[in-house]
């Protein structure tokens, strides 16, 4: 009897084992278009782990056509107005809905933003005429650029009340795109000495602003950051082809593409999932999921109920794997704004197999019942 139950057991676990594995199966995504401010087109640029979005849309159908920063949030798509200028556009928010972008001022000039609690904040310049914020951490700490009083742009850091220049290393110019909760920044800078406008990806963390190189092309940039310092971007490969990247714990990965010429990375989660975009042929953009060492097309991933959509870009990708980017649908004439969801109920296979595996563990534990009695 003993024998048997041991065997029974052993077969409980291997079950446990296949239903582990199945759990861990990449996931199918649900395709949920966002609507537009009313014009033709939007594109989403953030997510964060609410499920909140943010991005760019023109207001109106047709000329003048205005870009505006919007939110999206339970179900609505809301405007979130400009600096009293023409034209905003959002493309980060964090975990407590505060969002940051740019948008131009009533002089007509372009000036970073945050906006939190329904206010849009002007964060001004490092002395020059314009600026833009691109990330935010969970603290509020804000990242992006902005042009200085000697006409140069800097990567800069904004934390309670004040902007500060991030510097360079050593080249003109440097850009901030991402930042985590421990205040790591990534961007990309002018390399010294460069003759050809040369950028690389930077690392900047406390106090110093480290060269993440470019493997074997000549410029990089660094585009997003999670918690535990993983770093993704793009680098001209020796071919000078774009091809995204992963940094972690100091070395630099070539992701690769799916066949076409290019790709470039633009988020990660704490997970170490990347999204990014490829291309397919000339002309031809989709979307990628990078997960568990392999790149994926997003179209490969997506549910029978989302019939018609190609995804074409992806911008980010939050904790709980929800992705955003832009698309289009060829069956409803729909083009823009989407956010990716993983539905609740599996696929049909998938639930069969679970369906599968949990009668089959609920025998086995009467078999072991019946043999303990």
């Amino acid at each position: 009897m003993k024998t048997r139950c041991s065997k029974l057991a052993i077969g409980f676990v291997v079950l446990i084992g296949v239903a582990s594995r199945v759990a861990q199966a990449l996931p199918i995504y649900q395709v949920n278009y966002l609507g537009t401010l009313g014009g033709t087109y939007s594109s989403a640029r953030g997510i964060n782990d609410s499920g909140q979005v943010v991005g760019i849309s023109p207001t109106m159908m047709a000329a003048p056509a205005t870009d505006h920063a919007f939110l999206y949030s339970e179900g609505v798509l809301s405007d979130l107005g400009t600096l009293g200028g023409d034209e905003s556009g959002a493309w980060g928010i964090n975990n407590s809905g505060q969002v940051v972008g740019r948008s131009f001022t009533a002089t007509g000039t372009e000036h970073a933003f945050l906006y939190s609690e329904g206010v849009m904040t002007d964060l001004g310049t490092l002395g020059g005429t314009g600026s833009n914020a691109y990330g935010i951490n969970d603290s509020g700490q804000v990242v992006g650029r902005s042009f200085t009083a000697t006409g140069t742009e800097h990567a800069f850091l904004y934390s309670e009340g004040v902007m500060t220049d991030l510097g360079t290393i050593g080249g003109p110019n440097s850009f901030a795109y991402g930042i985590n909760n421990s205040g790591q920044v990534v961007g990309a800078f002018d390399v010294a000495g460069s003759t050809s406008h040369n950028q690389h990806a930077f690392l900047y963390s406390e106090g110093v602003m480290t060269d993440l190189g470019a493997l074997s092309g000549t410029n990089s940039f660094a585009y997003g950051i999670n918690n535990s310092g993983q770093v993704v971007g793009g680098f001209s490969s020796a071919t000078d082809a774009d091809h995204a990247f992963l940094y972690s714990e100091g070395v630099m990965t070539d992701l690769g593409t799916l066949g076409g010429a290019y790709s470039d990375a633009f988020g990660i989660n704490d997970s170490g999932q990347v999204v990014g975009q490829f291309n397919v042929a000339w002309g031809t953009d989709h979307a990628f999921l990078y997960d568990s060492s392999t790149m994926l097309d997003l179209n490969s991933l997506l549910s029978t109920g989302s019939a018609g959509w190609v995804i074409e870009s992806a911008y980010d990708i939050n904790n709980n794997g929800w992705i955003v980017g832009y698309g289009w649908n060829s069956g409803t004439g729909q083009r823009g704004a989407v956010l990716l969801t993983t539905p609740v109920v599996p696929e049909p296979a998938t639930m069969t197999m679970l369906i599968g595996l949990g009668l089959g563990g609920m025998a086995m534990r009467r078999a072991l019942r019946r043999g303990a009695a």
